[in-house]
């Protein structure tokens, strides 16, 4: 499949037609159709109190598989699901548009129809700054560095509910956009472009950067296939890859592989901090990312502060009923979903990662990056609209002034 990289860095996204060849268009249609039966009848065993028959198949205005986190759905008759990830049109693709001689799938979903009409999404960048970093910090290192990841919508039938604005991965959002926002987040903007797919199309973006817009929940049919690829990936639960042939088993086992690299680096880069050796810490940094600039690395390094966050917390917090140390409540409400899934686009490997430190040891991981996550904060609560969060403390946009590698490293101290 012939691809225009320098377009894609430049607006953002690429559109794609025949993403899935025609041959395959119909078994992939069936083999996702039997994915949605399964799972609409796990939201119904699972549905709370006051909730209709169907759970979140009635209730969500997107309903969506989560196949990464469900392998049990997917069995012989479904693994071709698994395998158009393995194609020369996905995985291929992505690989050149990431510039690496392979890289490795992260997330699978299926996005549905609701079953009834819920409007238009706000447009939003996939970024919290409470776990990941301010906006300034995405722009500099993708301009220096290129994108590290990037998402997928496939349609299975004819899609136009996604909009992008070309080019804004590249910035901030302008005065005229923030205005809009804060006004109606929910109706367009003014450039926008709407990703108009025929059914085998497919649309990739940069992500987490690039401001986009759910334009339609409708109950119109929808079945769009929606994925990542990563530099930086972690897989929980690979059961499901036991009905794939040999060669793609294969291929799983080699970005494992890779991803307990990652790890390994991750940890040697915060046992370095530990140590206070900059140099170690920095070649670590180079190690996991080939080529990283100085605003690579210190977008990572924001990442790992949050890592070593997370661990603290993870280490030194009983979460049980009726503790008298922290507890879960005691944890900011941005920071919880963390604190049970790894979420390796930042380096947060998850709980079994933060196995690999004692309590000691976290204290004093979180001394050494306790000063860098205070810059990272303003003195009262802060709201940017376009970003995935309410109003918090952590900086929406800008990096903190003077904010480097030099000025993290004095930090930690003599």
């Amino acid at each position: 499949m012939k691809i225009n990289r320098q377009q894609f860095l430049e607006q953002g996204f690429l559109i794609l037609r025949n993403v899935i060849p025609p041959g395959m268009l119909e078994n992939l249609r069936t083999s996702y159709e039997i994915l949605v039966e399964r799972q609409k009848a796990v939201w119904a065993r699972e549905r709370q109190p006051g909730d209709p028959p169907g759970g979140v198949w009635e209730t969500a205005p997107q309903p969506r598989l989560r196949l990464h986190d469900t392998p049990e759905l997917i069995d012989g008759k479904t693994a071709s699901v698994i395998d158009f990830w393995l194609h020369e049109n996905t995985h291929g693709v992505s690989s050149r548009l990431l510039n690496m001689p392979e890289t490795a799938h992260s997330e699978m979903f299926l996005l549905c129809s609701p079953v009834r009409d819920h409007g238009p999404a706000k447009w939003h960048r996939d970024i919290h700054p409470i776990d990941t970093a301010p906006l300034e910090g995405y722009v500099k290192d993708l301009q220096e560095n290129g994108p590290r990841h990037l998402q997928w919508n496939i349609a299975l039938y004819d899609d136009d509910v996604l909009w992008v604005i070309p080019g804004s991965h590249h910035r901030m959002n302008t005065e005229e956009e923030d205005r809009l926002m804060l006004a109606n987040p929910r109706a367009p903007l003014p450039g926008g472009v709407a990703a108009e797919l025929k059914a085998g199309d497919g649309v990739v973006y940069v992500s987490p950067g690039i401001l986009h817009w759910g334009s339609n929940y409708s109950s119109k049919l929808r079945r769009t296939i929606h994925g990542t690829y990563a530099i930086f990936t972690c897989y929980q639960d690979l059961s499901y890859t036991r009905h794939l042939s040999g060669a793609a088993q294969a291929t799983f086992e080699r970005w494992v592989d890779r991803s307990q690299s990652m790890q390994n680096l991750t940890e040697s880069a915060l046992r370095a901090a530990m140590r206070k050796d900059a140099a170690a810490y920095q070649e670590n940094l180079k190690k996991l990312q080939p080529g990283i600039g100085e605003n690579g690395q210190l977008l990572l390094t924001i990442f790992l502060s949050k890592a070593a966050h997370l661990i603290n917390i993870l280490k030194c917090a009983d979460f049980g009923a009726g503790s008298s140390d922290r507890r879960l409540e005691d944890v900011p409400p941005g920071l919880r979903p963390w604190l049970t899934r790894a979420h390796p686009n930042s380096l947060n490997w998850g709980p079994q990662f933060a196995e690999r430190f004692s309590q000691e040891e976290s204290q004093v991981l979180w001394e050494r990056f306790e000063t860098l996550d205070a810059r990272l904060q303003a003195d009262e609560e802060k709201f940017a609209p376009g970003l995935l969060s309410e109003p918090m403390r952590y900086h929406f946009n800008e990096l903190p002034a003077d904010l480097d590698m030099e000025s993290f490293f004095a930090g930690w101290g003599s």
